[in-house]
């Protein structure tokens, strides 16, 4: 399949569907940019002087236009303000613009809105359009700058094209800028992209908060463009790759701040007890293991008695699960009597960056991804001077041919002189063109891989969120390279866009790859990286195949990491093919999902090459055939989930809250209504179903049925208001009076403790309010959202929250009366399940008496229309119900509301996700596929874990399968027993005995085919098993199928259980 092409032609289509939606609109935009320019150009010295804070009316202009380019004219008369542009800016005032959060819901919980703003006001200079540098434009782009430059001298040529993936042959001979600029215009309307070939002079850098190097300018001018940057404070990276190696630089000038080192939210304890002393003991309750470390800062918040420690930071020691010490003296505090919260401080940073002239020879720490490399990135640090040396000495020819090894340009010095050694005994180990190729090729791993990583130090100049690169990173993947003494023909072009791949792996591996069957699960993020990574090497680009199968739909969130689909793809479902495949890659989003996944690829015994990402951190595990452990022989535990009891009555953070609230909205909108329906579909069925299990869950959702279709039945959009309003007082007044009736702020436990000891929180009821508008919102969009499920038109004015909540407070509602003997669930170890009556099949009758009235009128036909639960559409009123139920739930009990985005993030379950790690996951997984096609030993392949806030790589070996021994025999997962011939139950226990294993038990599916204890199942001996499969399991066998699988549990002579392989019997 010419895989490549076809995607090229994909983009060239959306491209030209792009260019005439726009068409109409060119001559307003450049109006519009030209009213905007001279706006700039009339601004008054003040106003000039500001690090990009734009007047209303600039900012007005700017919505029009998406933020799109400055002119040439305005470009130009903005240099005099420069120098004051490019301070970081986390040091600037915040910026007036608004985030399209439906777009960028999933990076948003990665940065928050106030670092997207500050992105949204940077300007990124990115100098060299090959494959890296296409890389890193693309993930800026999408991560929603201001704007990026594109600064390019060279043209297109053949060898561009291994990498660079949005150039094609027909862009020969173009300036690489230029033919690459619209397509990445495409990414984010909201990015100005712009092309330039000019001068790179100080005047031209000052426009600029970063300044990107990722192409081949020579070490002297590389110094120069870091000079000027450093002494101006503006960023400067220094990227490249060369092959299989790898090299980063970064300086962000001296007292740089870091505001968020880690992007972690702070770590929380709830306080038991404060000793006082000298250096006070603070005790936490045993919910959940303290995080803290010794040195932080915490501060307290709603400590009674001892309010002395509130809102105070005070530094800590001595951290364990539990308890901390304070680093105070608390002897003349007030005692603690009760409550509390103790919170992490996050603390910045201010770092001191070297300009390049002085970190060359004044390193420092380097960055290590690979313990098992130790001291190779010291090596390549010297190998990467010797590639600047030879660049000089041999000019663009870099052919180690002619000059016999990169570090015959060192010369050998004595002060490198062990360096140099080192150098020479890794030359030795590559073949002359792989160094010469692997030295000046880009590949498209790597630059997927870099492109990522420096994409995410670009977002950290202009921001101050997360840790940078202080300052080198050197990587290699030596291991990913063909193994042998290879001749020199091997590398020599062949005429085609992947000779640069060519030059470092070779003919025989292009033609592997060219001919692979692939199979890719799942089209999202991770998938669309991969698909273009591929394309680039030349996978399936002859006989082979790329088969690719998701079954997701495309949403508005995908566009803002997602760089194969636009808008008008959203809605569509992503592509699918199946066939046969060789290897597989996993590009998933859930764990059930990938363990189903590596299952099929244990079964079929193919390579599976698995990662993952959330927010900034990535993994990456190799699942190789007889060599590694699968996906699912390791897991993470199970997230803990908050008690039943906890959520319903005793919430004390936001996320109980949430969680509540969630239940709520699918309980009232989409399982009552469903559970209606079901009655009128057939109200004969279900009566007879419900009176056959007449428990406390049959009257339960009995109970709701009748409201939703007697009682709470609703005509107007005036009823929906009403039921709004009885809804807010059940929930917050009413069900909170009940509980503090029952347990009075004094009440004990059965053992005189206080009942409202920590975690618990003491709530207070709430009185509605018309005027306060996270009142009237949530009975703005219960009531629509009630009006939704009987098809009831919204009327204008329910447009406006005010409006509704005015409405609601002419509501009348009856004052709430305490009821005696109301049974509220306080274990936290109940399940939730609803208590049992012993009335409650009389109350059932009556319900049902009651519904059969309800329904006597209702036309035939008539249905609910159950509201599905859908967080990402902004217009639906969902999020807005679930952030009402949640904050007003948050008020009762005195915990922190949230804002809509951070309730969608939660109760959404949004998993944060960011283009950035994405790239960097799938650079790293592409690196992995050289070696599986390869066949490489285990010690060649890598996992990885990754975390690009820190930054921090942990690459390591995969560990091998667990291997079982008994007698002489061995076997791990990935083998198979196979057993040959028609066998009856006897033969095959018998071939298990002559090993020296007891079977007691066969099985198929969810059948059991024999089993010792039962003594009917002697009578299955003599009969064939393929029998007893499709008799008794049911298993239909196709024609072309010779083989069916069971499960057999064994046992050794000690009636010790042993786990074996699964046993396929061939039986024709």
């Amino acid at each position: 399949m010419a895989f490549h092409s076809e995607l090229m032609q994909a983009l060239s289509l959306e491209l030209s569907r792009l260019r005439h939606q726009r068409a109409a609109e060119r001559a307003r935009m450049l109006r519009l940019k030209q009213e905007l320019a001279a706006l700039q150009r009339s601004s008054d010295a003040q106003h000039a002087t500001q690090a990009w804070a734009p007047t209303a009316v600039q900012r007005h202009y700017q919505t029009i236009v998406h933020q799109a380019p400055m002119t040439r004219e305005s470009e130009e008369s903005s240099t005099d303000t420069s120098s004051k542009k490019s301070k970081a800016l986390s040091d600037t005032e915040p910026v007036t613009m608004e985030i399209d959060e439906d777009l960028h819901s999933r990076q948003l919980a990665v940065y928050g809105r106030e670092v997207m703003k500050r992105m949204a006001a940077s300007s990124v200079l990115l100098i060299g359009l090959n494959g890296l540098g296409v890389e890193i434009a693309k993930n800026v782009i999408l991560a929603g700058v201001r704007s990026v430059t594109l600064h390019d001298t060279q043209a297109v040529t053949l060898y561009d094209l291994s990498a660079q993936f949005y150039l094609t042959e027909d862009d020969a001979g173009k300036n690489r800028a230029e033919a690459c600029k619209a397509r990445l215009q495409e990414l984010n309307t909201a990015v100005a992209v712009s092309a330039s070939a000019a001068e790179l002079s100080e005047a031209f850098l000052k426009q600029f908060q970063v300044v990107v190097v990722s192409g081949s300018l020579s070490a002297a001018e590389v110094l120069r463009l870091d000079g000027l940057c450093h002494a101006s404070s503006i960023g400067f990276i220094r990227a490249r790759t060369h092959g299989v190696f790898a090299s980063v630089f970064t300086d962000f000038g001296k007292g740089f701040k870091v505001v968020d080192v880690d992007g972690e939210d702070p770590h929380t304890g709830i306080v038991a007890s404060v000793d006082i002393a000298a250096q006070a003991m603070v005790t936490c309750v045993e919910d959940e293991r303290l995080e803290f470390q010794d040195g932080e800062l915490v501060v307290f918040s709603e400590v009674d008695g001892m309010t002395e420690l509130n809102a105070k930071p005070v530094r800590i020691k001595s951290c364990k699960a539990h308890s901390f010490l304070l680093e105070l003296d608390t002897s003349t505090y007030k005692p603690y009597t009760g409550k509390g919260i103790v919170t992490q401080v996050k603390e910045g940073k201010v770092l001191d960056f070297k300009p390049m002239a002085e970190a060359i020879s004044s390193p420092g720490e380097f960055l290590l991804s690979d313990f098992a490399k130790m001291e190779r990135s010291a090596l390549l640090h010297v190998g990467y001077q010797a590639l600047d040396a030879f660049e000089v000495s041999d000019g663009e020819r870099r052919d180690c041919r002619s000059s016999g090894s990169l570090v015959h340009a060192l010369g050998g010095s004595a002060a490198d002189a062990g360096q140099h050694d080192n150098l020479r005994q890794h030359d030795r180990t590559l073949h002359p063109k792989q160094v010469d190729g692997a030295m000046h090729r880009c590949g498209s791993a790597p630059c997927a891989m870099f492109g990522g990583f420096v994409g995410q130090e670009v977002v950290k100049a202009v921001s101050g969120k997360f840790h940078p690169l202080f300052q080198w990173f050197h990587f290699d993947s030596i291991e990913s390279l063909p193994d042998g003494d290879l001749p020199a023909e091997e590398f020599e072009p062949v005429g085609s866009r992947y000779d640069a791949q060519i030059a470092v792996f070779g003919r025989t591996m292009q033609r592997k790859l060219a001919n692979l069957n692939l199979f890719l699960v799942g089209a999202g993020a991770l998938g669309c990286e991969f698909l273009k990574n591929l394309a680039m090497m030349g996978v399936a680009a002859d006989a082979g195949l790329v088969t690719l199968t998701d079954d997701d739909t495309i949403e508005k969130s995908n566009l803002s990491r997602q760089f194969l689909f636009r808008n008008w793809n959203i809605g569509k479902r992503h592509p699918g093919r199946s066939e046969g495949l060789d290897l597989v890659v996993n590009a998933l989003d859930n764990v059930n999902a990938r363990l189903y996944v590596d299952s099929r690829c244990v079964y079929f015994c193919k390579p599976l090459l698995e990662s993952g990402t959330l927010g900034t951190k990535c993994n990456t595990q190799m699942v190789v055939p007889s060599l590694t452990e699968n996906y699912g022989a390791s897991r993470d535990p199970q997230e803990k989930q908050a008690p039943m009891c906890t959520v319903h009555s005793f919430p004390h953070n936001i996320d109980h809250c949430l969680t509540w609230a969630r239940s709520e909205f699918e309980g009232m909108l989409e399982k009552i209504p469903s559970e209606a329906n079901t009655y009128l579909k057939d109200p004969a069925v279900y009566v007879a179903g419900v009176r056959a299990n007449p428990d406390a869950s049959a009257r339960q959702e009995l109970e709701g049925i009748v409201e939703a279709l007697g009682e709470g039945r609703v005509a107007t959009f005036d009823a929906c208001i009403s039921w709004a309003r009885h809804r807010f007082q059940q929930s917050f007044h009413n069900a909170i009076a009940q509980l503090t009736f029952t347990f009075p702020e004094d009440a004990s436990t059965s053992t005189g403790s206080p009942f409202w000891s920590a975690p618990k929180r003491f709530p207070v009821a709430l009185d509605f309010s018309a005027t306060d508008l996270s009142h009237a919102t949530f009975v703005q969009s219960a009531a629509i959202l009630k009006a939704e499920i009987y098809g009831i038109p919204k009327p204008e004015w329910a447009d406006s929250a005010l409006k509704c909540g005015a409405a609601a407070a002419a509501v009348h509602v009856e004052p709430f009366a305490p009821k005696k003997g109301v049974v509220i669930e306080t274990d936290p170890k109940a399940k939730g399940a609803p208590a049992v009556h012993q009335d409650d099949e009389s109350v059932i009758e009556q319900l049902l008496v009651s519904l059969q009235a309800s329904t006597a009128g209702l036309a035939a036909g008539f249905r609910l229309s159950p509201v599905q639960f859908e967080k990402d559409h902004d217009d639906n009123f969902h999020m807005d119900l679930i952030t009402g139920l949640a904050n007003m739930r948050a008020r009762n009990y005195s915990v922190p509301e949230v804002d809509k985005l951070k309730a969608k993030l939660i109760a959404g379950k949004i998993i944060p996700a960011i283009a950035t790690t994405t790239a960097l996951a799938t650079g790293l997984v592409c690196l992995e596929l050289y070696k599986a096609v390869q066949k490489k030993p285990i010690e060649a392949f890598r996992n990885t874990f990754a975390n690009l806030a820190l930054p921090l790589f942990a690459m390591a070996e995969p560990i091998p399968p667990k291997v079982f021994k008994f007698n002489d025999l061995s076997w791990s997962l990935w083998d198979r027993w196979i057993l040959e011939g028609d066998l009856t139950v006897a033969e095959v226990l018998k071939w298990f005995s002559d090993r020296g294993l007891v079977a007691y038990s066969i099985s198929c599916g969810a059948s059991l085919i024999y089993n010792n204890m039962f003594p009917k199942h002697k009578e299955r001996m003599d009969r064939k098993m393929s029998e007893l499969v499709t008799t008794i399991a049911k298993v239909q066998i196709p024609d072309y199928r010779t083989h069916f699988d069971v499960v057999v549990a064994c046992e050794d002579a000690d009636g010790e259980d042993l786990d074996v392989p699964l046993v396929s019997v061939r039986f024709r």
